[in-house]
């Protein structure tokens, strides 16, 4: 896991071709708006989460995000113990979040 600035998470973001956006937030959260083309999987889902998150591809190289940095920071492990190599975690989260939004 690595944690990124805004800025080189998302020039990294933008040199990759085979990366996936990954939203750790609840629902509600979510209905705030969301950074653009992300997938949603609720880390407090708990067990389901790990569930979901197995079903990935783990040849995918994984941007994550939450509110704040903290729950994408537990996810970005997460998903290391699962054999996923490359999750990148937002430091400062979508609260401090600079870029395009979209809503649901």
């Amino acid at each position: 896991m690595a944690d990124l600035s805004q800025k080189d998470w998302t020039k990294q973001l933008q040199e990759d071709n085979n990366s996936v956006i990954l939203d750790v937030r609840t629902l509600e959260e979510v209905e705030l708006g969301v950074i653009p083309n992300s997938i949603h999987i609720d880390i407090y889902k708990g067990q389901g989460f790990v569930d979901e998150i197995n079903q990935l591809d783990k040849t995918k190289n994984y941007y994550v995000y939450c509110k704040s940095g903290g729950r994408s920071a537990q996810a970005c492990a997460v998903m290391n113990q699962l054999g996923f190599d490359n999750a990148f975690n937002l430091t400062g989260g979508f609260s401090e979040w600079q870029g395009e939004i979209s809503y649901l």
